[in-house]
């Protein structure tokens, strides 16, 4: 009877214990609960906000910085919630502290990706929108975010450069200055009057309003080729106007010289046969 007594009371005893833990610690819970859900919806709300705003100023840091404050809003809200329920926060922020170290030796390269965004948005070697030449692409900045960019190509590819390689490593700007320098070269026969092809490549540059006339285009024998006398023209364009110049200026100036009988030779070579005994 003792025994039966002694194991009814240390069920008692155990249930009061269990009612007591539930009494405490359910509101704090339920509270961390309502908290951390509350609180993610702010930090969203405020990430979005802050996109928002900062999209129409600065294209270029507002996804990099977005993503950053929300990251460090979000693990703040953790530590808030951990200490809500009762976790010491200095153990919880070791704890924290030495999972990040395992984290970080095991992702060095995103560390070094993260470095990279840093260094790009300081130095601001490009901006979103810009065209760039990186990494063995060509295409147009989309977004730089905490860890990459990406890059449209001018086929409609989607490419993702890590930050790290972009500031490290060489790449081009195409966008960085307003107007750029269009070099061609148009090969005539040796036979032909170079004054008047040089004359014909600079009345269709005149005539077209996207060569700026400042700098003054330049036209020049570049160079005596196997074939033909090969002239140099170079002319200034705004940066957009760059390639659709380009490839009108090709079409006019066969045109032009076909009119104008100038004509622009191929490779060929001159045979002899020697009849023997």
């Amino acid at each position: 009877m003792e025994d039966l007594f002694g194991a009814e009371g240390g069920a008692s005893e155990l249930m009061n214990q269990a009612v007591s833990l539930v009494m405490t610690y359910a509101p704090k819970v339920v509270l961390a609960i309502v908290t951390l859900i509350v609180g993610m919806w702010l930090i969203n709300r405020f990430v979005g906000v802050l996109d928002n705003k900062l999209g129409k100023k600065d294209p270029t840091l507002n996804k990099f910085l977005c993503g950053l404050i929300g990251a460090i809003l979000k693990i703040l809200l953790l530590i808030s919630v951990a200490s809500m329920v009762g976790i010491a926060t200095t153990s919880f922020i070791a704890i924290i502290g030495a999972a990040g170290l395992a984290v970080g030796l095991a992702l060095q390269g995103s560390l070094a990706n993260f470095a990279g965004g840093v260094l790009i948005l300081i130095f601001k070697p490009f901006k979103v929108g810009d065209t760039i030449d990186a990494q063995g692409y060509l295409g147009s900045v989309r977004e730089i975010s905490i860890l990459y960019t990406i890059v449209d190509t001018f086929d409609n590819r989607r490419i993702v450069i890590p930050n790290g390689q972009l500031a490290n490593a060489s790449l081009t700007n195409l966008s960085a200055y307003e107007t750029r320098r269009c070099d061609m070269s148009f090969g005539i026969g040796y036979g032909d009057d170079i004054d008047k092809a040089k004359a014909v490549c600079k009345r269709l540059i005149e005539e077209d309003e996207r060569a700026l006339k400042d700098p003054a285009p330049l036209i020049v024998v570049g160079a005596l080729g196997e074939s033909s006398v090969d002239l140099t023209v170079r002319a200034w364009t705004k940066s957009a106007d760059l390639w659709p110049f380009y490839w009108d200026m090709h079409e006019k100036v066969k045109k032009a010289f076909d009119a104008e009988g100038i004509s622009i030779p191929f490779p060929q070579r001159d045979v002899h046969m020697i009849k023997s005994d």
